[in-house]
């Protein structure tokens, strides 16, 4: 039998390891061949929401099919996520992963998931500074005369934040642990009813995000004193961190696209490359900075390292602190 010249034998055998990845690579390139929902667990107008539709509509525009918003509020996005982690993994459901999912990881105990484990991360989106400010009457201005009133008034420094478990809440807690202070924190149902208090001389203070509470601060009817996430607000570039004064504190809100496991991982790439170009974008980059947040660009396995780290460390504060759902 006559042997195949070495060059004809490489390409054959070149071509013959390719096969089996061509239905993988053209169902990357068909996808999506229909409409795509990304479900949010949290109400229209929350940072998850408006994440889902600037990201959403950047992916109906580059990939030629509708991906469609839907609000599955309740549990604290508990029931959003068991949705997606109970549906066919063909990347026609994605979820609008963010740090609360992190957060109920542990906070939860009798999950019907778990959520590390039955959700692939696909990308970042956008991440949302959050802040740390005063009454105008409260006598501390920096973060330093705050931890020393609060030591010199133990459990008398009242904090509003929004539910228990929530990531300003969760926050708060980090504070009081690695600071040193006996804070009272007192959870809303919402950050605007915190607010509220605050500009009624209600609390003292308030722990949210910048975005919520930017328009107080710029017409000085409450003070900055810290921003609690790993680097200044843009929006706020002359207001410290909180790790500035307190090393190792940071307390980011992040939101991001996520998949049910085993969701084929070209599509998870693919989707990951098309968000990526969006977050690249200067419009989408404008957008994004319209509502006070900054992009969170990077692969997807980027993307998983962080809500790993961040379920590892809201776990920990989860424990020590022995915070329980509502």
């Amino acid at each position: 039998m006559k042997l195949p010249h070495r060059r004809q034998f490489l390409h054959l055998a070149s071509g013959t390891a390719a096969l089996p990845f061509a239905p993988r690579i053209a169902q990357a390139q068909a996808y999506p061949t229909r409409p795509v929902r990304i479900i949010v667990g949290f109400p229209a107008g929350t940072s998850p929401d408006v994440a889902a539709r600037v990201i959403g509509q950047w992916l109906s525009e580059r990939l030629g099919q509708q991906f469609v918003i839907e609000n599955k509020i309740g549990a604290a996005s508990n029931l959003a996520t068991e949705a997606v982690v109970r549906a066919s993994p063909d990347g026609y459901s994605l979820l609008m992963v963010s740090t609360a999912n992190a957060i109920n990881a542990t906070l939860y105990e009798k999950l019907n998931f778990n959520f590390v484990r039955d959700i692939a991360p696909v990308a970042g989106v956008m991440r949302l500074p959050e802040a740390i400010v005063v009454h105008p009457s409260f006598p501390a201005r920096t973060i330093p005369e705050f931890i020393a009133y609060a030591k010199a008034n133990p459990g008398k420094v009242t904090i509003g934040t929004p539910a228990v478990g929530t990531p300003q809440y969760v926050a708060g807690e980090l504070l009081k642990i690695m600071a040193g202070v006996n804070i009272a924190l007192i959870p809303y149902r919402g950050g605007p009813q915190a607010v509220s208090d605050l500009l009624g001389g209600q609390i003292h203070g308030v722990i949210g995000t910048v975005l919520l509470l930017i328009e107080q601060i710029r017409a000085g009817a409450v003070r900055p004193i810290g921003i609690i996430s790993a680097t200044r607000s843009e929006l706020l570039p002359e207001i410290p961190t909180v790790g500035e004064f307190v090393p190792d504190f940071a307390s980011t809100n992040w939101n991001g696209v996520g998949a049910p496991r085993n969701t084929p991982a070209d599509i998870i790439e693919r989707l990951n490359l098309e968000i990526n170009a969006g977050l690249a974008d200067p419009k989408m980059q404008a957008r994004i900075a319209d509502v006070g947040g900054s992009v969170l660009a990077g692969s997807s396995s980027d993307f998983g390292k962080l809500i790993a780290a961040d379920t590892e460390k809201w776990g920990k504060v989860i424990r020590a602190a022995n915070i329980k759902p509502e």
